[in-house]
């Protein structure tokens, strides 16, 4: 039978030998890997690997600290990669269970470069597209949800507003969260030290 008279054929990959690694480096070391794209040297300060404590809470559940680990990095195209991952703390600073866990993508935008789109999404069935504003001296995002998607088993969230700043070395943040009918109230600060890059 010729593949014109059967033309589901396998595809060419389905025997192909197998590849090599992914060839490409990421890094939030700006001393190693490849160059940082022009267009994110407004974002050039919060490229690292940062780690601190935090606090935080809302009206439907109880306060509670944490520890939480942020990674920013690239490839040399223009966006950063963002992961965080935080752990619940006890009252002796104790490890007690996993936290909440992130990746997205900031991406520039506008044409100076001072807005941002950034894409957040996390494990338990949310993602938010967020618009904001990158400021240079001081360092500082500011930004707002223009979109947020949820799946059918996900709590209800319907807006944030978060904002990052380098103070004094440190990355500082603060997010703000509408869920479970509460409007934009307080939710996540933390005080987190560059430990890598």
């Amino acid at each position: 039978m010729s593949t014109e008279e059967n033309p589901l054929q396998p595809p060419p990959w389905l025997n192909a030998p197998p590849v090599d690694p992914y060839p490409y480096e990421e890094t939030h070391d700006l001393r190693t890997g490849p160059d940082l794209h022009g267009d994110l040297l407004d974002l050039l300060p919060f490229v690292g690997v940062w780690r601190g404590r935090g606090r935080g809470g809302y009206p439907s559940i109880e306060d509670f600290d944490y520890a939480q680990e942020i990674r920013i990095s690239h490839d040399g195209r223009p966006f950063l990669f963002y992961e965080s991952k935080a752990w619940i703390l006890d009252a002796e600073s104790k490890p007690v269970r996993p936290g909440g866990r992130e990746v997205g993508w900031w991406r520039p935008a506008g044409k100076d470069g001072d807005e941002l789109e950034a894409i957040m999404t996390n494990p338990t069935g949310i993602m938010e597209l967020y618009l904001g504003k990158v400021e240079v001296n001081p360092p500082r995002i500011e930004m707002v949800t223009d979109f947020v998607a949820r799946t059918s088993t996900a709590k209800e969230v319907t807006a944030g507003h978060r904002l990052y700043g380098i103070v004094e070395g440190a990355l500082l943040y603060a997010q703000d969260m509408a869920a479970v009918g509460e409007g934009l109230t307080p939710h996540l600060s933390a005080r987190l030290i560059r430990v890598g890059g």
